[in-house]
């Protein structure tokens, strides 16, 4: 038996070794209490984290080295329209390559060996969408310290839109530039072939051959009609609004159409009787017709029916309460229908947003129809679309009408214009046919002719004949000294002067003179009722009179 010793000592290292257990026990217990705590902050931290990376527009993501999606942030659900949910049980390639399955195993080849990857990529979404990206991809470790992959991708596919308009707008520029010089020498092929026809059908009786010289003329007068349609579009110069027949507008589209689109398409036309007109800016609205033909022909890569009709119509307040802010009243409508491939019910309230295209990469801008709606909305009209796939599309647009007695187009009984009585013009005119042909044709209307090949020479024969010459009729664009260059050097020398400026360029905006002085200005080709026309208006019907001094010309 154990001494009481020994018990005592016994009992004391017991409740020692109890007591080092409750010390020890009470550590393990604080130090797993801070674990917890860190833990805790360590998780409070992540979500807070998780939850600016969700605030942001970047596409976060992060994945395995073999492509398993761990992290999908909000930005990259806006982005791809996959949730995060989805979006963690599938693989990063398979979402973003869903076409290029060695894509993915490239750019991690690349990260591997230079520990990041910047690009500007195409991205797949959830709707089969390819969006434009600027995507930077990284290797990092997590808290373990496995290799991970982070992948920050930007949607810049509108900046991309915007680049590439921007980069048309400037071809456009260029083009138009061009398009100018060109304009000059076509306007000066056109403009004397137009006048000698008309000339040589005063004086033909065989019937046959006047009605080769309408076609001759009627082919000058449409390819001057197209060259001007060249020079408003390629250089944006939409002039003011006027009162417009829609139904001559179709007319002069549909020519342009039956040369330029595909024979398997037929242009049918439906116009109603006495149709109203609009007051328009006939640019803008032609742009519009052709955007919507443009459009209808795009549908039917294989042929088809394009259908333009023109109508009056009266809409009641039921009818425009579902277009606000129209008004009811008179409007023409303009429907464009074709029997194309139509469009899905899911997108029609889509077409007119800016830069939304249903067509292949490349092949539209998804600006077309965003312009229309707008040109139209600027019309103080509104536009309606019904479509159908496997159907065809129509497009009906909605005009103001208003009273047509004074409309362009409208027919008007061309006035009597009287002779010349003598007068005195001066040509100026680099182009010699040019030159030739007005001046006979002036002689033959009872003026007196001088004639000059450019500015320097124009001036020269103005000073000497100044109190002779009863008006200058000049081409703007010349060597030496140009058309508008002799206008300013005429008014200083004779502030009453009288000019008629003409050129086969849209260049009357250029010269302040003009506008400020109200000169006439005659697009090339002219027809010669045009030009007899504005010479009575500037000379009024009291002339100076007749000198025998007057040179008969030369």
């Amino acid at each position: 038996m154990q001494s009481e010793t020994e018990q005592k000592l016994a009992q004391e290292h017991t409740e020692k070794r109890a007591n080092d257990l409750t010390l020890e026990l009470a550590r393990v217990s604080r130090l797993l209490e801070s674990e917890a705590n860190s833990r805790l902050k360590l998780e409070e931290r992540l979500r807070c984290q998780n939850g600016l990376l969700d605030m942001t527009f970047d596409a976060i993501v992060t994945c395995n080295l073999e492509g398993q999606i761990l992290f999908w942030n909000q930005g990259a659900a806006r982005l791809y329209g996959w949730s995060a949910e989805a979006a963690k049980t599938r693989f990063l390639g398979n979402l973003i390559y869903p076409n290029d399955t060695t894509r993915f195993a490239s750019n991690l080849a690349a990260i591997i060996a230079k520990r990041e990857y910047r690009a500007e990529e195409n991205h797949a979404t959830n709707s089969e969408r390819i969006v434009v990206v600027q995507t930077r991809w990284s290797l990092i470790r997590d808290f373990e310290g496995k290799e991970e992959i982070l992948v920050v991708s930007t949607d810049v596919t509108e900046q991309k839109e915007l680049e590439r308009q921007f980069l048309r707008m400037q071809r456009l520029e260029t083009v138009g530039l061009l398009a100018s010089g060109i304009a000059h020498d076509l306007n000066n092929v056109l403009a004397p072939i137009l006048m000698a026809s008309q000339n040589l059908l005063n004086e033909i009786t065989d019937e046959g051959q006047a009605d080769l010289l309408r076609s001759v003329e009627a082919s000058a007068r449409r390819g001057g009609t197209l060259v001007h349609q060249i020079l408003s579009f390629a250089r944006g110069t939409e002039g003011e609004r006027l009162p417009l027949q829609i139904k001559q507008l179709l007319h002069e589209f549909q020519k342009v159409a039956k040369d330029t689109f595909p024979r398997s398409i037929q242009i049918v036309t439906q116009f109603g009787k006495n149709i109203g007109s609009v007051v328009a800016n006939r640019t803008q609205l032609y742009q519009a017709i052709m955007n919507l033909c443009v459009n209808a022909r795009d549908a039917m890569p294989d042929g088809g029916i394009l259908q333009i009709e023109a109508s009056n119509v009266t809409l009641d307040e039921t009818f425009v309460g579902r277009f606000p802010p129209a008004a009811p009243g008179e409007y023409v409508l303009l429907r464009i229908t074709d029997n194309g491939i139509g469009i899905a019910e899911n997108v029609v309230d889509k077409i007119f947003d800016p830069f939304f295209t249903t067509k292949e990469a490349g092949k539209g801008t998804g600006l077309g129809l965003s312009t229309v709606l707008g040109i139209v909305k600027r019309h103080a009209g509104f536009l309606e679309v019904t479509s159908k796939l496997g159907k065809g599309t129509r497009f009906s647009v909605y005009l103001p009408a208003i009273e047509s007695s004074n409309a362009i187009g409208s027919s008007v009984t061309p006035p009597v214009l009287p002779s010349g009585n003598g007068k005195l013009v001066l040509i100026v005119d680099d182009e010699r046919v040019m030159r030739d042909i007005t001046a006979s044709t002036l002689r033959k209307s009872g003026y007196q002719i001088l004639t000059a090949s450019d500015g320097t020479e124009g001036f020269a024969l103005f000073t000497q004949h100044k109190h002779d010459i009863s008006v200058v009729v000049t081409d703007l664009s010349m060597p030496y000294m140009d058309g508008s260059k002799m206008i300013r050097a005429l008014f200083q020398i004779d502030p009453k002067v009288k000019v008629i400026a003409a050129s086969g360029m849209n260049e009357e905006f250029k010269l302040p003179e003009i506008l400020k002085r109200k000169i006439p200005f005659l697009k090339k080709p002219f027809a010669i009722e045009k030009l007899l026309e504005t010479l009575h208006e500037v000379l009024g019907p009291h002339g100076p009179k007749d000198s025998g001094s007057r040179q008969s010309g030369r």
